[in-house]
């Protein structure tokens, strides 16, 4: 089959390269180069290097709908549009511009977590399980048919970041298998409507850690947050960063170091407590709680607060 791939950032590398090995890829779609770290330096979006590996063609449009990506994908001559995590809700134009459509590998189990931010979400909410769906797309969020889904358990200590990696080659693996059934004209099962949540995409004020929330919330959110916007919590009116954490059974009052061990700082939460393993001061290297405890002179009855990010 001959395809056009749309996408922009490293979760959509993987279905890019099972394409590649598999299909003829006419074109690759996506979003501009980007200042990025501390210096703003262009930086181009995983699937442009990935591509330029490949020898594909790349194409970097401003906007889908100036008309001028509806007009390279119609003259590619390919038969359908496989978009990753491109970054764009995509016009009818656009759409409608290709014989089979566009299909989209989306990381959730559809209609949960429609969205921008699906795999974090569902780790937020300290959800047993989310998955891949590959569907059709329409001019909805996230709206079209289902061609395919598989589901994949969360594991209790994974942070979003891990997670999407995790998912990535699966959503290769499902996409793969769906081409052969969508090019014989297979139909996609609709959506159930009435259940679906939405997955907003993260800002910066996510990360700032709320103690007076149930402990499997806490610690969830911390996980979910990581690694961007990274979780946030003020100590002796300092900003620290806090990475994986898990909940426990010990109680005490919200925000509190209750203890500090091997394990980590164990602070309390709105209900239970939650165990912090590692910690980071800001432009510090990031330590095990132990090690950022005795450096500091952290101990029990210190408090955590919940900082406000703009």
């Amino acid at each position: 089959m001959r395809v056009v791939f749309m996408g922009s950032p490293e979760f959509a590398v993987p279905c890019l390269e099972a394409l590649a090995a598999r299909h003829e890829v006419a074109l690759v779609v996506s979003q501009p180069d980007k200042p990025a770290g501390r210096g703003s330096q262009l930086t181009p979006p995983a699937v442009k290097v990935a591509a330029g590996k490949l020898g594909l063609r790349v194409f970097q449009p401003r906007s889908a709908r100036t008309g001028e990506l509806a007009t390279e994908l119609a003259t590619s001559s390919a038969e359908l549009a496989v978009v990753v995590a491109y970054g764009k809700i995509l016009p009818k134009a656009v759409l409608d511009a290709l014989p089979l459509g566009c299909i989209n590998v989306h990381g959730s189990l559809l209609p949960r977590w429609r969205g921008a931010a699906p795999i974090q979400w569902a780790v937020i909410e300290n959800e047993p399980a989310t998955g891949v769906s590959i569907m059709q797309l329409d001019e909805g969020m996230d709206t079209g048919p289902v061609y395919a889904m598989r589901s994949v358990a969360i594991d209790p200590g994974e942070t979003s970041g891990e997670l999407m990696a995790r998912l990535a080659p699966i959503g290769a693996e499902e996409l793969i298998a769906a081409l052969p059934r969508i090019a014989a004209g297979e139909r996609p099962i609709p959506q159930d409507a009435s259940r679906a949540t939405h997955a907003r995409m993260l800002t910066k004020a996510d990360g700032a850690i709320d103690f007076t929330r149930p402990a499997a919330l806490v610690a969830a959110r911390i996980r979910g947050v990581d690694p961007w916007p990274g979780a946030q919590a003020t100590l002796r009116g300092q900003t620290v960063k806090l990475f994986r954490a898990r909940p426990a059974a010990t109680t005490g009052a919200a925000g509190q170091v209750l203890a500090i061990d091997a394990a980590g700082v164990h602070v309390g939460c709105g209900e239970g407590s939650v165990v912090i393993a590692d910690v980071q001061a800001p432009g510090r290297k990031r330590l095990t709680a132990a090690q950022f405890a005795a450096g500091r002179g952290v101990v029990a009855g210190d408090v955590l607060g919940t900082p406000v990010i703009e």
